[in-house]
């Protein structure tokens, strides 16, 4: 029987979610169908379709009262909604379904396994309780078990809280037995990553600890995710609290990948090198899924705590997803593409080749705020590098976001302060990339309200939301110094996807 609770989110989000208009969305990146939308949840496959689920607050666009949503896809890039999925109407997670995974059983039910949060103490409680909960369903509805939580207090290390114990990423072993990793401190606030494992997905036990931050990522790791990939294995966490390390890490919440070996007889991940997942300023909470093709995909929540904060008076909805990306690993390197099928909705193709120039420059087709372009910058003298170079996208004379390299630093810069925004967060970031002799090659996603950039063929990736109105759709190229340049540009098309699906009706 589903809970008075989920069946009166389902009710609110059908009649309200359709009121908003599609032109206040952007094309490609996933929104929540009302309210507030944070962290990806159960991103998998399951029965034909790629399965998102999201944290969710329905009701206003500020976080609280964590729900599941639910959206499906064929394409990856083409969502319809589906009614909330989970709410939070137990004991165990009164006051929160918090993040989680899922993955399909052996018996072709779906489970989802979820961090439910209740107060210590009551709803005026001092802290959190936190444990993991599992619900199983058919892609439409889920029941949460009897058993629950299945993972509590008693399975953490005698370190371990149980006031930051959460994010499980489940999965099943070729022998069809289930693991899963999450994320608890230690009593100095470092993160660690435990492991379990279960036989049938309902009964877990401790097995080990995965990897333990030595405090220099951060303080507790979110969103855990663990898999293997061309070789190696990959850990991507979410650490709360970073210092800056150079150029590589910024301040505040970030995403870190480390690469390493995993030994199977002690349970036990070596990392061998790390990197920032993406070095912008909207990026969190990444997770992953393995396509039927055997890609493995990830997306993550195009927004950062520290930005977590609506531009826009009067919107009906908060917080975008990334596009989805295919991770390979390259020379010790986690690399990133955009899903190869963004490619099929490119139309309009307008193309300059070998185009020198200095100071600024506009070139006639190269404008929009749906767009894929291609660009390869180098140094018209390879002994004179140019000083600067800045692609600049959503201008018009008021507003601009600007992407900018300076080849002798190495280091390219995402700035925000121009696009509109009237709120004193972070607007600007930086990266330092490869860019021998001032030679670089980006690749740029705008879709209405972001921009996401992929350096030398998927090295680095920059994100960044902006709150622009759609009438600036300017784009345009300035270089202090002589340089080359060739540009490609696409536009991005879909057809609008109704708010109401027939499942909701």
């Amino acid at each position: 029987m589903i809970n008075q609770r989920l069946l009166f989110a389902r009710a609110y989000e059908k009649a309200v979610g359709p009121e908003i208009a599609p032109i206040s969305r952007p094309v490609f990146h996933f929104t929540p169908w009302i309210g507030w939308m944070n962290d990806p949840n159960g991103f998998s496959w399951y029965r034909g379709q790629y399965h998102l689920f999201y944290q969710y607050n329905p009701y206003d666009v500020h976080w609280d009262a964590m729900h599941w949503g639910h959206a499906v896809s064929r394409d990856l890039l083409h969502w319809t909604y589906l009614p909330c999925a989970l709410a939070p109407d137990e004991r165990y997670d009164c006051f929160g379904v918090f993040s989680g995974s899922a993955v399909e059983m052996q018996d072709g039910r779906q489970l989802l396994m979820y961090t439910g949060v209740r107060k210590d103490g009551g709803e005026k409680g001092s802290g959190d309780i936190q444990a993991q909960c599992v619900a199983v369903g058919d892609g439409m509805d889920y029941h949460k078990i009897d058993a629950n939580p299945v993972l509590g207090a008693s399975c953490l290390p005698e370190w371990g809280s149980i006031h930051d114990f959460r994010d499980p990423k489940v999965w099943r072993e070729a022998d069809g037995s289930y693991r899963c990793v999450a994320g608890t401190r230690d009593k100095d606030r470092n993160g660690a990553l435990l492991l379990f494992s279960s036989p049938d997905g309902f009964a877990w036990r401790f097995e080990s600890v995965l990897v333990k931050n030595d405090g220099r990522l951060g303080r507790m790791w979110e969103c855990p995710d663990f898999f293997r990939l061309d070789g190696k294995a990959v850990v991507l966490v979410s650490p709360q609290d970073m210092l800056p390390d150079g150029r590589e890490y910024a301040s505040g919440n970030g995403t870190v990948c480390m690469i390493g070996t995993f030994d199977e007889q002690q349970g036990k991940f070596i990392p061998e090198r790390d990197q920032a997942v993406d070095c912008g300023i909207d990026f969190y909470a990444p997770q992953t899924t393995l396509t039927p093709d055997g890609r493995r995909v990830m997306i993550a929540w195009m927004q950062n705590w520290e930005t977590s904060r609506p531009e826009k008076e009067g919107s009906r909805w908060f917080g975008q997803m990334t596009l989805p990306r295919e991770l390979s690993v390259r020379d010790g390197r986690l690399y990133q593409q955009p899903i190869r099928e963004l490619a099929g909705c490119r139309s309009g193709r307008v193309e300059y080749r070998d185009v020198h120039f200095s100071g600024e420059l506009a070139l006639e087709g190269i404008a929009g705020r749906v767009a894929d372009l291609e660009i390869h910058v180098r140094a018209a003298d390879p002994g004179a590098p140019y000083a600067r170079f800045t692609l600049r996208f959503a201008q018009d004379g008021k507003y601009h976001t600007d992407l900018t390299f300076r080849p002798r630093e190495s280091l390219l810069e995402i700035d925000r302060r121009f696009s509109g925004t009237r709120r004193a967060f972070v607007h600007q970031r930086c990266a330092r990339v490869a860019g021998r002799d001032g030679d670089i090659r980006l690749r740029v996603i705008l879709d209405r309200f972001s921009a996401e950039v992929f350096v030398n063929d998927g090295a680095q990736a920059m994100t960044v939301t902006i709150p622009t109105d759609m009438a600036a759709e300017g784009i345009s190229f300035f270089t202090e110094g002589r340089s080359v340049m060739d540009v490609v540009k696409y536009s991005l098309f879909a057809e609008e996807q109704p708010a109401e699906t027939a499942a909701c009706q």
